[in-house]
């Protein structure tokens, strides 16, 4: 039997790569555009995630402790990019674009579906709000299972612990201002075990949902 070309076994080799790193989630999509904008209800439902860190704890100090850990270089100022990747203790680890098909992120179905740990880990979550003129007077409303803690800007704005279910604004921010442009929001969600997801949106100055805004994954300036 004849051999194939040099540059066909390759492109075979390629073809085979792709369909192995191919992911099926039940509620959870590759986003399809380069911008979004908030649900009916102000949630925000496109997010980069990153594979599951160990770590085990849900009170105050021991996720304090889990979120404030150097896990890899940048965690608190980096945009990463679908299949970015990051070492964390000679792991491997990468960076996924995700549009949510709901108003929550369903971690448990993220890590499930990649054939990673699901209970007793830390998630990080990152997106990027772009707003057409500074907007006052907001807070972040966030909900998760379980513990949580989230920055906005590079600023701590809310945390909260325990072995808990997802509420809608279940923790609520004080007033912050969102500048012109991008703004980014990032969190870091702890699971013990079973199910684990996480809402988010702002809030008004009157305490509606916050639209006016698009979502991205990358900074677009308006």
């Amino acid at each position: 039997m004849r051999s194939l070309p040099k540059y066909a076994a390759l492109l075979i080799l390629a073809a085979a790569s792709r369909a192995a790193t191919q992911v099926s989630w039940p509620t959870l999509t590759k986003p399809a555009s380069a911008q979004s904008a908030p649900d009916a209800d102000g949630f925000i439902q496109r997010w980069l995630l990153l594979e599951p860190i160990p770590v085990k704890g849900l009170g105050d100090a021991a996720v304090q402790a889990a979120v404030h850990k150097e896990y890899f270089p940048g965690q608190f100022t980096v945009i990463p990019h679908d299949a970015d990747k990051v070492t964390v203790d000679n792991a491997p680890l990468t960076w996924y674009a995700v549009d949510t098909k709901l108003y929550n992120v369903n971690l448990y179905h993220f890590a499930h579906a990649l054939r990673k740990p699901t209970s007793d880990v830390l998630f990080w979550a990152v997106t990027i709000v772009n707003c057409p003129r500074e907007m006052s007077g907001v807070r972040l409303a966030i909900g998760s299972n379980s513990a949580s803690v989230w920055w906005v800007n590079g600023q701590e704005v809310i945390g909260i612990y325990g072995d808990r279910q997802t509420v809608i604004d279940d923790g609520v921010s004080k007033r912050l201002t969102l500048r012109k442009g991008p703004n980014v929001v990032r969190a870091a969600v702890i699971n013990g075990g079973g199910a684990t997801d996480f809402c988010a949106r702002f809030l008004d100055a009157a305490d509606k949902p916050l639209k006016g805004f698009t979502v991205s994954l990358s900074e677009i300036h308006e």
